[in-house]
């Protein structure tokens, strides 16, 4: 790791920014992968964004309603807010896609301050949830523990939440590197000239450990006898419509990325750039990512009871 932390990342470049081929058909390879950058960031802007922001900001107003008609806030809305404000943040860091099949110019520094938000949103979401999940099964099974008391000062689920996804955010900007910061660069969320530390690191924390307690969750959900005051388990998941649905949008969409990320982390070790093809996964996986922020706050507003019954009223 000695080695590979002190490696010079300065030979990376997109395949796109390093087109020396000649051959027609590579030609028309290039052409054809631009176009769907080019096709997918018009879609997403045009329709996901607005749709993403929308939901948001009607959640966010009928969570404050709620709020100052009961004068206290139920521990599963406080998260789902803390949940709904990350992701907005997500969607307006999501704006950098907008060049495309290009991509921003800005210095190195401001990539990886970018890129550290853009972990902050990731992380701090991926982790509320399995806290929501924990929640969820702690409802079910375990009417009124110490546990179940723990859970019970949401302010503190959410701290603990900040403090972790900063520091792995942290982290990551450290593992982007510092070197050469006033030069301009093309930047992505996830700089392309970060170390293959910042890959490893970023699929172990912001994917394999939650997809795996996640997992974990929904087989205890399923397996487990749950107690007999407790409420029969499809109710339980119609309760919570929103919480499983994000929960394997979230799923879905995080495994495509993450495995992309992890293919530009071989490259990255084989020492190559990788074709045109890899590029547009790479691209297509980060604007699925970014669909996925928009597609979960439809699904909060649409399926989350307090949501959903304001919307009904109005």
């Amino acid at each position: 790791a000695g080695g590979m932390a002190s490696q010079n990342m300065t030979w990376l470049s997109y395949p796109s920014k390093n087109f020396a081929s000649t051959s027609p058909e590579e030609i028309e390879a290039f052409i054809a992968s631009q176009n769907i950058i080019s096709r997918l960031m018009h879609c997403y802007i045009a329709f996901f964004v607005p749709t993403g922001l929308t939901a948001g900001i009607c959640i966010l107003i009928v969570f404050i309603k709620n709020y100052l008609q009961h004068k206290s806030m139920e521990q599963l809305d406080l998260l789902l807010l803390h949940f709904t404000i990350s992701n907005i943040i997500m969607i307006f860091l999501s704006l950098t896609v907008i060049p495309r099949p290009d991509y921003l110019k800005a210095t190195r520094l401001a990539c990886s301050v970018l890129s550290f938000f853009f972990n902050f949103s990731y992380f701090n979401s991926q982790y509320v949830l399995l806290f929501i999940l924990l929640i969820l099964l702690l409802k079910r099974f375990l009417p009124m523990t110490a546990l179940c008391k723990a859970t019970q000062n949401p302010v503190s689920c959410v701290a603990f939440v900040l403090i972790y996804a900063f520091c792995l955010s942290l982290t990551e900007a450290v593992l982007v590197g510092t070197d050469n910061y006033h030069v301009e660069t093309e930047c992505q969320s996830d700089p392309l000239f970060a170390r293959p530390e910042y890959e490893i690191i970023k699929f172990t924390f912001g994917f394999g450990i939650p997809a795996f307690l996640q997992i974990l969750s929904f087989i205890v959900l399923f397996a487990k006898k749950a107690p007999a005051e407790a409420e029969d388990l499809w109710q339980h998941i119609r309760t919570y419509t929103a919480v499983f649905i994000i929960s394997i949008t979230i799923f879905i969409c995080h495994l495509f990325y993450n495995v992309m990320i992890l293919f530009r982390t071989t490259l990255k070790l084989q020492k190559s750039i990788g074709t045109p093809t890899n590029e547009l996964m790479m691209n297509i996986a980060e604007i699925v990512l970014f669909s996925e922020s928009c597609a979960t706050l439809v699904f909060i507003l649409c399926f989350h009871k307090p949501c959903k019954e304001r919307i009904l009223q109005v």
